[in-house]
């Protein structure tokens, strides 16, 4: 990955490679600003002194990750025109925590509602008096548009970003219901059946609905087949290989399961069984459109809220990022489906290691542990702080001797007593006294890891 580096008065400046950085640093010329992502300083440089270079940074966003990528701009003519070649820069992965925020809600709901069914019975509920802002979004879903605003704030302060681009995917409810219902139009050009194929295969893990074969074409099927009054509904379509899709024909799901010899040799070369895999299949169908809903529902507030930086913001369709990626042979990843919006005709450098970025939150305000009921069965300590560490800071522990010994380096769990566990790449190491860690980095609500070089 690229590092990012900030001039001597912290102005942004083009990424180097990590070979130069590490140059610099051996040099006395740079200093490190922060681990991860990795940002350095300049002690003898400025934005003056430098050529800037079109920096694009892209966005894929989605309902429970998002991509972004940063990318130098090759062949850049003028704005009108869009530029020939990518250069990826960097990739990032962000997992958003917006389902444990709807959990928390919810249980912090039912704890108010029957605190106040069994001590207040005499008050009158209050939620119809509270009014909400034109355009008001669930915390769940407003919290995706601010963790990506938040990174898309962080990399703008750390590389010299030029153009911003996302894609303004719309799932249309009304159009998977029924595929037909605003006529062939939708459906003609290069791009045919991309958006509703791209739902089947999200939704089908990619694989084989019935055998559960991956790396193979895959073909739309009707459940229930159209000779036997099956609709066109997305709720009746999923995707299957070939020879799944022949032998089934317009046999019932339970037919096909209990009686195809080829499709269970095939479930018994992929280790599965016929009972489990028609349950999951039947489990799968039922499920409800929650994802596409809230990519909907974040979608232009996502948009308002990149243009309110002030850069040209550009906007591409889901299948005009697929038909980019599989015109170039490019796998399939949230971090490279961002590279991949937009118009464009190459893109390179995109084999580089991808920076997930997980949020984790900064604590809790709540200091009372309660059980299921509602009761309270354990306290926190007060303070947030031990020793000078906090949940969250990224720390290496040397112990020198015993079962621990060696070098721990990851996220860490504080204790009242001292004794710490640490997060690492390779598990939680428990009971590593405090004297033994060095503080790295300050927690900052982020978890890190990396995912290696993607192969085609």
């Amino acid at each position: 990955m690229a590092v990012f580096v900030l001039g001597k008065n912290k102005q942004p400046l083009m990424p180097c490679s990590e070979k130069r950085a590490r140059l610099l640093l051996e040099r006395g010329r740079a200093a490190v600003v922060n681990l991860t992502p990795f940002v350095i300083r300049l002690r003898d440089r400025c934005l003056s002194d430098c050529t800037l270079q079109p920096t694009l940074l892209a966005a894929d966003p989605g309902s429970k990750e998002t991509g972004l990528a940063l990318m130098r701009l090759e062949n850049h003519a003028t704005e009108e025109k869009a530029p020939a070649t990518r250069h990826v820069l960097c990739l990032f992965q962000l997992v958003h925590r917006g389902f444990q925020i709807r959990q928390a809600l919810e249980q912090r709901a039912g704890f108010r509602r029957r605190r106040r069914s069994k001590n207040l019975r005499h008050r009158k509920p209050r939620f119809d008096n509270r009014t909400r802002k034109k355009g008001w979004l669930p915390p769940s879903l407003q919290h995706r548009v601010d963790t990506t605003m938040a990174w898309v704030d962080k990399l703008c302060r750390w590389a010299p970003v030029t153009h911003l681009s996302m894609e303004l995917v719309r799932f249309d409810l009304q159009k998977m219901e029924n595929p037909e219902i605003s006529g062939v139009e939708y459906q003609q050009g290069t791009l045919l059946g991309y958006e509703v194929r791209e739902y089947l295969l999200e939704k089908w893990g990619r694989e084989c609905t019935y055998c559960g074969t991956g790396d193979t074409p895959l073909e739309i099927e009707h459940v229930i087949a159209k000779t036997r009054d099956g609709s066109s509904r997305v709720s009746n379509l999923t995707v299957a290989c070939h020879d799944c899709n022949i032998a089934k024909d317009n046999q019932s799901l339970a037919d096909f399961f209990a009686t195809d010899k080829g499709l269970k040799r095939r479930l018994k070369a992929n280790g599965l069984s016929a009972e489990m895999r028609l349950a999951r299949v039947q489990r799968q169908l039922k499920l409800p459109l929650r994802d596409a809903t809230a990519v909907n529902a974040t979608r232009w507030a996502l948009s308002g809220a990149m243009k309110s930086t002030g850069l040209p913001v550009a906007g591409g369709s889901g299948g005009r990022t697929k038909y980019n990626r599989q015109r170039l042979g490019i796998p399939k990843t949230h971090a490279l489906d961002a590279a991949c919006v937009g118009k464009f005709d190459t893109l390179k450098g995109w084999r580089v290691p991808t920076q997930v970025i997980k949020a984790m939150g900064r604590g809790s305000y709540k200091r009372t542990r309660l059980d299921k009921y509602g009761f309270p069965r354990g306290y926190l300590m007060r303070q947030k702080q031990v020793q000078g560490f906090q949940t969250g800071d990224r720390v290496r522990a040397i112990v020198p001797a015993g079962k621990k010994a060696g070098t721990h380096t990851g996220r860490v769990a504080i204790r009242k007593t001292g004794s710490f566990n640490i997060q690492t790449e390779q598990g939680a190491v428990q009971g590593i006294s405090w004297p033994y860690c060095t503080l790295l980095q300050r927690g900052d609500g982020y978890g890190y890891h990396q995912i290696p070089t993607t192969q085609h």
